[in-house]
């Protein structure tokens, strides 16, 4: 396995400056109930303000109580992040006034979250701005990026602009939320929208979340600035820009990399001018496909933390962070690797068949009821050709399998004949097959097996083409 931190080059910015970027991304969790109440969540479809209760309305005199299973997926998270497990822990207040937020303070963690230092590393299977795909190895190279922090705390309430009225729904109110801070160790919206999939995947196999962004489940805020990038001096002696920009809110992979060049090429205009880009909290049009500014940025001393005062801290004992990780599953880059060595598949297939874990199961599920040798990537061609239907049990597609992969008894009598035809009514694949190119050939083959109705091994009707091209 490689790493290949500075083998892939920046984006196509002015080579004079360098991007830094970090991200916040929140995950509401799929828990029943909400992170200090009972209320149901998750309930995307329900009238608005139906789900609600005294403690997630912040009415005067309720108390939190904070769930456990939310806790527990927190933990979860931040060991699939390689993060270490904080044994001390607690909740704070975070003050803020906005509609959204009916107590005027947010049930948060500042000083002491769940999770801390930690690393993600994303496999590298296609170049960013090339077409060029990396097939010819055998493991995935990767980049290593690292995480700052991951803490859980309760999500605000909704907005709903109709017309020019602005309606809150609190129907999300209080839903748990596990909010995972990155290093500012991104230097391209390619690295970005790498990261985000990879950490989108794992989120999934972990089942602790849907993270569906047209729901709002997983919404990315990336923090951005730009420093002039002076190759004299040593990464780590490069100081950080006095300002950064947050985008909030963003529900697409693909929005978030074009937010991100936006306010790339905006801050090196600015800088270009001698202007130091405002440091501000800024929203996405994606309409426009441009960012515009909301309000300054906030500091940590601006939100008045301080601990929460109904709920104790919590003392986690190693025996109990021990017995939340024995649940995490295999995650996906170990099981793209595992079927990359061990089932000997071609690492952009593995990629492809490991995104989704219902697939990579199914997958298994498959090779483990054949005893043919290397089957594997036949399987998997299958699959990802959606050749055959996944959404049947695995007994059926097994049936399935064995009749496309079986050697078909060719009528040689048969091929003779439309392999002259074929080659009778299709002058110019013939001219271009006999000056040397050589894929021509299969344009024939093709033809040769619609006419046969798929009843002709291909490599029999190959053989028999070449023979009669000679």
């Amino acid at each position: 396995m490689s790493d290949i931190k500075s083998e892939i080059k920046k984006s196509n910015f002015d080579n004079k400056y360098e991007p830094i970027i970090g991200l916040e991304i929140h995950v509401e969790l799929k828990t029943q109930t909400g992170m200090f109440c009972q209320c149901k969540v998750n309930q995307f479809d329900a009238p608005p303000n139906t789900h609600v209760c005294p403690v997630c309305l912040g009415l005067p005199g309720s108390l939190p109580v904070p769930n456990k299973k939310a806790i527990e997926w927190a933990i979860k998270i931040g060991q699939a992040l390689n993060c270490t497990i904080n044994k001390h822990t607690k909740f704070d207040r975070k003050h803020y006034s906005y509609p959204d937020l009916p107590k005027g303070y947010q049930i948060s963690q500042y000083d002491e979250p769940i999770a801390v230092k930690g690393k993600l590393s994303v496999p590298v299977l296609q170049f960013p701005n090339s077409k060029s795909q990396i097939s010819n190895i055998q493991y995935p190279l990767t980049k290593e990026f690292r995480i700052h922090r991951v803490h859980l705390e309760e999500d605000t309430g909704k907005l709903v602009h109709k017309g020019g009225d602005t309606l809150v729904d609190f129907n999300r109110s209080g839903t748990p939320l596990v909010e995972i801070v990155t290093e500012a160790d991104f230097r391209s919206s390619d690295d970005v929208k790498m990261f985000l999939e990879e950490l989108h995947t794992i989120i999934r196999y972990l089942d602790v979340s849907d993270a569906d962004m047209e729901k709002g489940t997983m919404r990315m805020e990336p923090n951005i600035s730009v420093r002039i990038d002076d190759g004299r001096l040593k990464m780590e002696d490069r100081k950080l820009p006095n300002y950064k920009v947050e985008v909030k809110n963003i529900n697409s992979f693909n929005f978030v990399k074009r937010a991100i060049d936006y306010e790339v090429k905006r801050h090196i205009e600015l800088l270009e001018q001698g202007k130091t880009p405002i440091q501000e909290t800024r929203g996405w049009d994606s309409d426009h496909s441009r960012t515009y500014s909301q309000r300054t940025k906030e500091e940590a001393h601006d939100y008045r933390y301080f601990p929460e005062p109904d709920i104790p801290p919590f003392e986690f004992t190693d025996g109990y962070i021990e017995s939340i990780k024995k649940t995490l599953p295999e995650l996906p880059k170990e099981k793209l690797f595992r079927f990359i060595d061990k089932s000997k598949i071609k690492p952009l297939d593995a990629f492809t068949l490991t995104r989704e874990r219902k697939t990579a199961d199914y997958f298994e599920e498959i090779i483990s009821k054949f005893q043919i040798p290397n089957i594997a990537q036949s399987i998997a061609n299958l699959i990802i050709n959606k050749k055959i239907s996944t959404s049947i049990p695995a007994n059926e597609f097994v049936i399935k399998a064995e009749e496309l992969l079986s050697p078909k008894q060719t009528d040689t009598k048969l091929l003779d004949e439309i392999a002259i035809k074929v080659i009778a009514t299709n002058p110019k694949s013939v001219t271009d097959y006999k000056s040397g190119k050589q894929n021509a050939i299969m344009y024939l083959v093709g033809q040769v097996m619609r006419e046969m109705k798929g009843k002709a091994d291909a490599n029999t009707v190959i053989s028999k083409l070449k023979e009669l091209l000679k």
